[in-house]
């Protein structure tokens, strides 16, 4: 009996130390209901660190959760400019169009070899042109980049400007942390280039993903101390941001990066999606527009890991944009049918 006892009070206290800690708050939550769903889904991504892996590919929703790869994984886009791979993409809509904004790399030639973004634009997620390279390494006190990792975009209201904010590193202190800068007009470069956020540890922080609810920016990135995904609050889209003490945010108990926040149209929940890299799996988490900071797992993630995406972005589509994604999937699909399974 006395052993018993002291079993049932260890496990009592490892749970209030877990706990206390965040790593099981997803247990006290319960996923919101969703039957109000009223969008459609469109998931960017790449596959993998070999060169015919590092391409644009597309996966399409009908509820957010389950996801069906556009053309059974084949590349959406053939890059002919920068290295000719890319990784990352972030896929958004702007002035009337579509465009994806990725990082410009091919990682056969090392992690730090990289210092460009590739972008393509589209009026109907089918046909993409206009590709055009974002060389940082052009850029005055920039000229010794060796990485310029996932970009995305925001738009600024206060400014009235598109944002692009990336994970930057100089080979001069290697360091890695957030910054910023605007595109220009026609969304071919970018301005002056400002520091974002980096964590209070000086440690790296990668794949930022910025989503306004509540009246403030939640940036949520990897924390590369931590190896999880980790939250960082401001006012303004461009900071200064306040880092909590405990700002940990993912419920996965593997180490995680490249998340993305979307909002499941119609209803107060959000998603956050993370890609479990070193095990070829991907993460799926919930919460409301109320509590931002603490998520509940959830178990339909399968839906997403069996066709093995990487860091990738949602974009919410209408059931006609949805429609033209399934014809081009039978197109793909019939021309080459299933060569990457």
């Amino acid at each position: 009996m006395l052993l018993r006892n002291k079993i049932l009070l260890s496990i009592i206290l490892i749970i209030v130390v877990l706990a206390s800690t965040g790593v099981i708050t997803y247990f006290s939550l319960t996923v919101p209901k969703d039957t109000e769903n009223t969008g459609y889904y469109l998931f960017c991504y790449f596959l993998g660190n070999k060169p015919e892996e590092e391409r644009v590919c597309f996966a399409t929703s009908k509820d957010g959760y389950s996801f069906d790869p556009v053309g059974d994984n084949l590349p959406i886009i053939t890059q002919k400019l920068g290295t000719g791979c890319c990784r990352d993409p972030y896929i958004f809509r702007a002035n009337g169009k579509y465009y994806i904004i990725a990082t410009d790399m091919k990682s056969d030639l090392g992690w730090n070899s990289n210092y460009s973004m590739v972008m393509w634009e589209s009026t109907d997620l089918i046909k993409w042109e206009n590709e055009r390279i974002i060389d940082i390494k052009q850029k005055p006190g920039f000229e010794h980049t060796c990485r310029t990792w996932a970009p995305q975009v925001i738009y600024d209201k206060e400014v009235g400007k598109y944002m692009v904010y990336w994970s930057h590193c100089l080979d001069t202190d290697w360091k890695t942390y957030m910054v910023y800068a605007y595109l220009n007009d026609d969304f071919t470069d970018v301005g002056e280039i400002t520091t974002l956020y980096q964590p209070s540890s000086g440690k790296d922080a990668i794949d930022g993903d910025i989503i306004y609810e509540n009246d403030k920016y939640y940036l949520y990135y990897k924390d590369e101390e931590k190896s999880t995904i980790c939250y960082v609050y401001s006012d303004k889209v461009t900071g200064p941001f306040v880092e909590p003490q405990k700002n940990k945010v993912s419920t996965s108990l593997k180490e995680v990066e490249g998340c993305c926040t979307y909002k499941l149209e119609g209803t107060d929940t959000y998603i956050m999606i993370m890609d479990e890299f070193k095990d070829h799996k991907y993460y799926m988490q919930a919460t409301t527009k109320d509590s931002m900071t603490k998520f509940k797992h959830v178990r339909r993630n399968g839906a997403i890991s069996w066709f093995k995406p990487r860091h990738g972005s949602i974009l919410t589509i209408t059931e006609d944009e949805y429609t033209k994604l399934q014809e081009l999937d039978h197109q793909l699909t019939f021309v080459f049918p299933k060569l990457y399974y």
